[in-house]
């Protein structure tokens, strides 16, 4: 089996196979490092906006989590011990882009083939590529002109010195709360470009005692227990805020609203931070210090996208600013859940024609046409409310029993019916259109023609009772 990928999914994969007696895999990996989003994401104030216990694999629990919202340096640490501990890092392969992957009807296995010419053959393809990868830049003229330091925030250069700099930060996404408050008594000024303002609501962070830690790792329950007030918590939300009916939604509206005004000294900045679309229709942020930041007066808010880049600075809302160092804080291109590798299955059916503008697979795991291939956190399976791993762990039970069916009879594969699939988009499509996620503000869950391509409508609790049991009627040959 070859598992692409070795994020939070693909070693939680490698992991669940290890434990099931299933020692055939390889897990590969572009990076020279496991982690994923926390290998590549380590700029300042980089951190988790989901608490720690809850972020985390529910078979490798961490008692030890230094603070409620873990940073993305400790993140990475659990992760790398959690691989050291299982013992499955001969089973990586480094360094190993995966750019082409064919389906072999005859020998009934898969080819992967990467950019350094290295081949893989194997019966099972696991895509656990994330969707936080690769870094998206927005189509801006002269956007790589500058002639100073230019970063995206998921490529950080810890080479380049802020201190004393006129710092631009583009956007004002999830990264873009944790920096900004994070570099700014270093700088010498920030300019904010905004887009569209966020709904940023504060994040209650502290470090965790010595006793609850301890407790934690010795009393037998306080870890199981404390795993899930945090997910009871986290679910509450759906039905609360967005759900089809959301009876706290404009509520809390209401609350983040008088938080910013409260906050913000200057009435016209916090009016300029304050979004006017529902609350939930983008992502909601969770941040420390962001809206305090604009009180400081090297701070400055500019609520205009980018007109143009220059090698001295960029130009927004009409003005020209001058910069010593640019910060891109862009998003990612989330409508690749694969990445950009080429993935032809039945009959040289190439997977990016398939798809056209819009991502789907069955249970956002399987596709017809491509036997014994499954994603893991693909189409339809983000969430809003809570920890995408409880997502991620459901969908990787339910490979291990389609895995398990395909191994009982020789020649089986798992090649979903186009009917299966259609009928859960339909589905999807049908929940979504009463949701918040598709109420009309442009968002990176939807597709050009306004299609939710990201969102699971509906609780984690939902999701994994659906995918609690391998259906082999949903599959050609089942």
């Amino acid at each position: 089996m070859a598992i692409v990928g070795a994020g939070f999914s693909g070693l939680g994969m490698a992991r669940q196979l290890q434990l099931a007696g299933i020692d055939d895999f390889v897990v590969l990996e572009r990076g020279d490092e496991v982690g994923g989003t926390w290998r590549d994401n380590r700029y300042p104030g980089c951190a988790c906006d989901v608490r720690s216990p809850l972020y985390s694999w529910s078979f490798e629990q961490n008692p030890d989590w230094s603070r409620r919202y873990a940073q993305a340096p400790e993140i990475q640490a659990y992760i790398l011990d959690s691989v050291r501990r299982w013992g499955i890092r001969d089973r990586i392969r480094f360094g190993c882009e995966i750019v082409r992957s064919t389906w072999n009807e005859e020998a009934g296995e898969w080819t992967l083939e990467a950019a350094d010419g290295r081949r893989f053959v194997a019966p099972f393809h696991v895509g656990a590529v994330g969707g936080l990868t690769d870094p998206r830049m927005p189509a801006v003229p002269g956007v790589d002109s500058f002639a100073g330091p230019s970063m995206h925030s998921a490529r950080w250069d810890d080479g380049v010195d802020l201190r004393g700099k006129r710092v631009g930060v583009v956007g004002t996404g999830a990264s873009a709360v944790q920096i900004v408050p994070s570099i700014v008594d270093e700088v010498a000024s920030i300019t904010v470009f905004q887009r569209t303002p966020a709904w940023v609501v504060p994040r209650a962070d502290w470090a965790i005692p010595r006793w609850r830690r301890w407790a934690r790792r010795w009393v037998p329950g306080i870890m199981q227990l404390s795993r899930a007030v945090e997910w009871a918590t986290y679910e509450s939300r759906y039905p609360a805020v967005f759900g089809p009916r959301p009876f706290l939604r404009r509520l809390v509206e209401r609350l983040v609203r008088r938080h910013a005004r409260t906050v913000v000294e200057d009435p016209a900045t916090a009016e300029a931070l304050t979004p006017s679309y529902t609350l939930g229709c983008k992502r909601v942020l969770v941040a420390q210090g962001w809206f305090e930041a604009f009180n400081r007066d090297h701070v400055t808010l500019v609520a205009a996208p980018l007109d143009s880049v220059s090698a001295i600075g960029v130009s927004a809302g009409g003005e020209e600013h001058e910069l010593d160092v640019l910060i891109w804080c862009t998003g990612f291109r989330v409508d690749e859940p694969l990445g950009t590798a080429q993935i032809r299955g039945v009959g040289g059916r190439d997977l990016a024609e398939f798809w056209g503008g819009r991502p789907r697979a069955h249970l956002g795991m399987t596709v017809p046409g491509f036997p014994n291939s499954f994603l893991l956190m693909g189409p339809n399976t983000a969430l809003g409310h809570n920890s995408v791993l409880l997502m991620a762990e459901a969908q990787i039970r339910y490979v291990l029993q389609a895995i398990r069916w395909a191994r009982a009879a020789p020649g089986r594969t798992v090649d979903v019916k186009p009917e299966a699939l259609d009928g859960f988009v339909a589905e999807v499509d049908e929940r979504l259109g009463a949701q918040v996620w598709n109420t009309g503000c442009a968002s990176w869950y939807l597709t050009e023609d306004g299609e939710n391509f990201t969102i699971w409508p509906g609780t984690t609790a939902g999701y994994r009772w659906r995918v609690r049991r391998f259906d082999p009627g949903d599959h050609v040959g089942g």
